[in-house]
């Protein structure tokens, strides 16, 4: 605009400016308002799904706690259905499965696990549920299986050291005790998260004991015509 209007011109390119722009800048201000209300229309939708989830969890473990079984899965099934984005589903999943390990159920129970191991975005909670399927697995007679499901122990970060001891089981099932020693022995260094270790030095005793001797060195085999300690001289 001309620096050198008058008061007037200027006040009437003003108006003529607002009339022209008016229904772009309104639209704006509706476009604007409609989307922080739907923001947190939706934010608040997702906060009262997250509650229902949960209040639904809650009483799924009171109805375990309780002993009502079969109520405990009806309300898994609701959990899954219902809210199977919300990480309460991934909880149920292992509280079931925890459930069918109760009554021998294994199958049900590593599929269970098996969809937390493979579906969860809780990488910590993938992992718990990974190595839990790996013990299932090896319960079933399925060592191989159990050591896929685990993959490298470089892998599990915090819990390295309860991998390397489930891997030492796996490694023991197969009838593998060299391997199985060495995995618990891994385990011993990577600590055990502050757990309780004595069953886990309870079978590096087992496997130490019954080790095979390392054959004598060069260095310690008598000759020929020496003769052993002991010997007649």
């Amino acid at each position: 605009m001309d620096d050198y209007l008058s008061e007037k011109e200027q006040w009437e390119w003003v108006k003529a400016q607002v009339r022209e722009n008016a229904p772009a800048v309104l639209l704006a201000v509706v476009l604007a308002a409609a989307a922080v209300f739907g923001w947190r229309w939706w934010q608040g939708h997702q906060d009262a799904r997250q509650l229902e989830a949960g209040a639904k969890y809650m009483q799924m473990v009171r109805s375990l706690d309780g002993g009502d079984r079969t109520q405990t899965l009806v309300l898994l099934g609701e959990l899954q259905r219902d809210y199977a984005s919300s990480p309460y589903s991934d909880q149920a999943r292992l509280l079931a499965a925890r459930l069918y390990v109760d009554d021998a159920q294994l199958d049900h129970a590593a599929s269970e696990l098996a969809a937390v191991a493979e579906h969860s975005k809780d990488h910590e909670l993938a992992q718990v549920a990974r190595q839990r399927l790996a013990r299932v697995q090896i319960a079933q007679g399925k060592p191989d299986s159990a050591l896929a499901t685990l993959g490298a122990a470089a892998d599990a970060g915090a819990f390295a050291a309860r991998q390397h001891e489930i891997r030492g089981d796996a490694y023991y099932a197969k009838g593998d005790k060299a391997a199985a020693l060495g995995e618990y022995r891994s385990a011993q260094s990577a600590g055990a998260e502050g757990g309780d270790t004595t069953l886990l030095q309870l079978k590096i005793a087992d496997l130490d004991n019954g080790a095979p001797k390392a054959a004598p060195t060069a260095a310690t085999t008598p000759t020929p015509g020496a003769g052993a300690p002991g010997a007649a001289k």
